[in-house]
């Protein structure tokens, strides 16, 4: 005659289940570690895994009578893109536009999210929220021609008297100092939201002119928001290459090389080689401000 468990079982699961239960309820960290260990352990997998490959695929060559990869390993494309003085040109170039775009940005963002988060009504700053949100609707395509016309010999701005720089490295300037805008306003904007009034009030009781308390009081609480919405232009601009071919004209960055070798130049390694450059100037910019507090905002 057999004895039916199943009860005890069903009893002693319960009791395993109710003890995780608890345990999980008293560390919350416990809990938010068990939600994330999975998809983080899935993403830091695959962007090793695609970094790893990237440097792997820069190591080898193409051979030049057959137009095929070759797996025999070598430094010759990093030195190459690291020595010759056209890629170091392009690199700079790259370089340069980021930091531009960057600091346009910023000087755009500063007064824009200060009005919506400290000046606008709670009406009209959901309002300003939504219209700083609603370009990153629009196709970046899109966009990026909608420049080209605007800066295009009799465009819009000739039109309105005002000298067009044409297709050129300034309209590549414009043009992602635009589309990178709402990366810069967002995370200066709820860093203003993070400053208490009251903090306003007190520096304006003790005699402090406007330009004061921002040098003296704002800013040192911006300085993380900033470096956050600075991450996001100069990062995206790096890795920038459709914009330099619509309203770039001749001008190349580091981009439109990694999409030439990798298309008409079939060159895969020498392009995971320059691509190797954008990575190692963000991976060192992120090396910089870790300490800033500022990833903690992104």
């Amino acid at each position: 005659m057999s004895v039916d468990t199943r009860p005890a079982v069903t009893a002693s699961g319960k009791s395993k289940s109710r003890a995780l239960s608890a345990l999980l309820y008293r560390r919350g960290r416990l809990r938010l570690a068990g939600l994330l260990t999975a998809p983080a352990a899935w993403l830091i997998l695959v962007y090793i895994a695609a970094l790893s490959a990237l440097l792997i695929t820069a190591l080898w060559t193409v051979d030049t009578f057959t137009g095929k990869v070759s797996t025999t390993w070598t430094l010759e494309n990093l030195i190459l893109v690291t020595t010759d003085p056209v890629y170091q040109t392009v690199a700079l170039r790259t370089l340069r536009i980021a930091v531009l775009v960057t600091i346009i940005d910023m000087v755009l963002a500063l007064p824009i999210a200060f009005f919506i988060a400290k000046v606008a009504s709670a009406r009209w700053r959901s309002i300003l929220v939504v219209a700083i949100v609603m370009p990153l609707w629009a196709s970046y395509l899109v966009k990026a021609y909608a420049w080209r016309n605007v800066l295009a010999e009799g465009g819009l701005l000739e039109w309105m008297g005002i000298n067009s720089p044409g297709y050129s490295e300034t309209a590549v300037i414009i043009t992602l100092a635009y589309i990178w805008l709402p990366y810069m306003i967002l995370p200066i904007h709820a860093g203003f939201e993070r400053v208490p009034d009251s903090l306003l009030e007190a520096s304006s009781d003790l005699g402090a002119k406007p330009l004061a308390t921002l040098r003296l009081v704002i800013l040192p609480i911006l300085v993380p928001s900033i470096i956050a919405g600075t991450i996001f232009t100069f990062a995206l601009t790096l890795g920038d290459y459709i914009t330099a071919q619509i309203v770039g004209g001749t001008t190349q960055m580091l981009g439109t090389v990694v999409y030439a070798n990798v298309g008409a130049a079939n060159n895969l390694p020498l392009a995971a080689a320059v691509a190797l450059i954008p990575i190692a100037v963000i991976m060192a910019y992120l090396l910089i401000v870790r300490r800033t507090g500022a990833l903690n905002n992104l």
